[in-house]
């Protein structure tokens, strides 16, 4: 993991947002955030994210926050870590793990957002407060850090748009929204509409069943019988690795239409710079990892989180959820520079490889 990742977390940290939602404290009334007894560096954090099929959660998420933890404990903190596989009773299990274990607080990933919610209680009943991570889980959470999501969607549909320019009235083009058990994924589909709607026919949409590319290249297959090759103008795609998918169909298909994204998976990017993919959104992981382990410290040691958490986010179970709401970036080839080899995500040797070497030599990457 490079050191360059973790570098910009702290400068990225100063997120100025609108709060939006009601002033009461989440997760059980006014005190929640310091109702815990005072404890020193020596905690036990539980960490469980939900799948391993997109590469940021193993590569990126997990090493930044363990490396956050150690930090802000002087290396005392122990990290109790369990990838749920996309797997939503594997994940209730695994809460149930952290449970018997005793940890003093739990980052919680959740697989199905709302399956999760009795799992939540389960812990908070045991006296382990829950941080929600990138996903906003139902339940009595006390803090939830993520990204500006409808912000993401409405990236990616304006980018979309300047892509096809003039082209945007001439056809149709298709939408590939994310997994129904992922609120993460209405928010984009709500942002992606907000850009999208009256300046494009949308000739198919589809929720993607787990996010898998495999099942987005099934569905980008059956939208190009139905509407026809020659209809389709672009794809909303909400994520790279569905992209990914897309992009093998249409090829199948000999159709080269813009194609959006979301991660900046290095797979991705490569895509980017060789003209198969338009973008994708760059989300720096750094600030939301970091955000994350700061709250589930300061919560296991039984300290307000005022200094941290700037926004307040309601749920459908929970009212004014102390949280961090991190800014993206639309990713194209013009910008590579700037954003992920700027960050330390990826080295130019990494994206520049076979292929790809000529493109990156043209747009100047490295």
């Amino acid at each position: 993991m490079r050191r360059a990742a973790v570098a910009i977390a702290a400068g990225a940290m100063a997120v100025s947002l609108a709060a939006c939602g009601s002033a009461e404290e989440a997760g059980g009334g006014k005190d929640s955030t310091a109702s815990s007894a005072k404890k020193g560096d020596d905690i036990k954090v539980g960490l469980l994210l939900p799948e391993n099929q997109t590469a940021r959660y193993e590569k990126f998420d997990r090493p930044l926050i363990e490396e956050k933890i150690k930090e802000l404990t002087n290396g005392k903190a122990t990290v109790d870590y369990n990838n749920a596989k996309q797997d939503a009773n594997l994940q209730a299990q695994q809460v149930d793990t952290m449970i018997t274990n005793k940890v003093d607080v739990l980052i919680l990933d959740a697989v199905d957002a709302k399956a999760i919610k009795n799992s939540v209680q389960k812990a908070v009943d045991a006296g382990i407060k829950v941080v929600a991570y990138d996903r906003l889980a139902e339940g009595p959470i006390s803090a939830y850090t993520s990204f500006d999501n409808v912000e993401v969607g409405k990236t990616q549909g304006a980018a979309l748009l300047e892509a096809l320019g003039d082209k945007a009235k001439d056809g149709q083009i298709v939408m590939m929204n994310g997994s129904v058990t992922d609120p993460n994924a209405a928010m984009f589909k709500k942002g992606a509409h907000e850009a999208l709607d009256g300046k494009v026919k949308v000739g198919k949409e589809y929720d993607t069943k787990e996010w898998k590319p495999e099942n987005a290249n099934a569905n980008m297959e059956a939208a190009i019988s139905a509407i026809g090759k020659k209809k389709i103008v672009g794809v909303y795609s909400a994520n790279d690795g569905m992209a990914g998918g897309i992009i093998t169909a249409l090829k199948a298909a000999g159709i080269d239409v813009p194609v959006t994204g979301q991660d900046a998976e290095l797979a991705a990017v490569q895509r980017i710079i060789a003209g198969e993919q338009f973008m994708s959104v760059y989300k720096p992981y750094a600030p939301e990892a970091s955000a994350a382990a700061e709250m589930a410290v300061a919560l296991a040691q039984g300290k307000s989180l005022d200094s941290i958490a700037k926004d307040k986010v309601d749920s459908d179970s929970a009212k004014g959820v102390p949280s961090v709401l991190v800014p993206v970036t639309s990713l194209t080839k013009d910008n590579v520079n700037d954003t992920v080899i700027k960050d330390g995500v990826y080295t130019a040797d990494e994206i520049c490889t076979g292929k790809y070497k000529a493109a990156c030599t043209e747009l100047k990457i490295g």
